[in-house]
């Protein structure tokens, strides 16, 4: 059965507006895992519900290391959302993806710790398969988002996601390049985690800033991100109007809808109400069968 979309787009870096956006409205989302980054921007684009929240707050005022992934996630699907398009600022693990370039991860290496990683645990456990974290046709949708605003594209990229809030070493960015990993951040993970946890479909753009510091001589500054930001962020505004533009009239069904099903394995007469009841937004529609 087809439905409306609700586009969540979550701005990372240097994306803290949508352009074009009708009805907007700044509105705070109150949610049981702490606050989120940041109100939620809720308007359309044409008949697309679009939902957009700045990951690190308007300002960046809040560290990667220190984001609320579980309440950003939780806040967008209590809005409505049916999918997420994530905008991510990365550095370069690969000579051929140089800084300018936009890039859709496809895979990705989790290094962060003590970051609280799932919705679940003690008193309702499940594990959602993670094989293929991010989804096809989203993906698809944003390789032709970028085409369309004339931006150069790497497909099919590793995303390693480190803790930060400092850069990588040299021994270490040679280490991740050794692990097959080709883009390195500090956000995607858990992030999408968390989005595969509350059934949203989740695809990445990073737009590359730097090349890291795996070349000789070079090392990453802010001064040099935050110029290849500002740079890259006209043209990430423009890809993320083009996508939602042109977005099918209905959506159709995606797998990652039901991506709870038969991912909860403790028995109904042990589970935890209060982490039931944390849970009404990203699993109610498992909770209420």
């Amino acid at each position: 059965m087809t439905s409306p979309w609700t586009i969540g787009i979550i701005g990372g870096s240097g994306l803290y507006a949508i352009e074009g956006l009708e009805e907007a409205q700044w509105i705070p989302v109150s949610s049981p895992w702490g606050e989120p980054s940041d109100e939620v921007l809720c308007g359309r684009i044409g008949d697309v519900r679009v939902r957009f929240l700045p990951r690190h707050g308007r300002g960046h005022p809040i560290a990667p290391h220190q984001l609320n992934s579980r309440a950003n996630i939780d806040a967008l699907k209590r809005t409505g959302c049916t999918d997420i398009l994530a905008i991510s600022a990365v550095g370069s693990l690969r000579e051929e993806i140089e800084p300018g370039r936009f890039a859709i991860a496809s895979q990705f290496i989790d290094h962060t710790h003590s970051r609280a990683d799932s919705f679940f645990g003690n008193g309702l456990v499940a594990h959602v398969s993670m094989a293929d974290p991010v989804c096809p046709r989203l993906s698809a949708m944003a390789v032709a988002a970028i085409k369309a605003a004339k931006g150069k594209l790497a497909m099919g990229a590793t995303y390693l996601a480190i803790n930060g809030p400092q850069f990588s070493t040299r021994a270490e960015s040679h280490l991740y390049r050794g692990w097959g990993a080709d883009l390195i951040g500090m956000t995607a993970m858990p992030e999408a985690r968390l989005a595969r946890e509350a059934e949203l479909p989740y695809a990445l753009i990073g737009m590359v800033t730097d090349y890291d510091c795996w070349r000789d001589g070079e090392a990453v500054d802010v001064g040099q991100v935050v110029a290849q930001m500002q740079a890259n962020s006209d043209l990430a505004r423009a890809a993320v109007v083009q996508f939602i533009k042109a977005l099918p009239a209905k959506r159709a069904p995606s797998p990652i809808d039901t991506a709870l099903d038969d991912a909860v394995i403790t028995a109904p007469d042990r589970h935890d109400p209060a982490l039931l009841a944390r849970l009404d937004a990203v699993a109610g529609r498992l909770l209420r069968e």
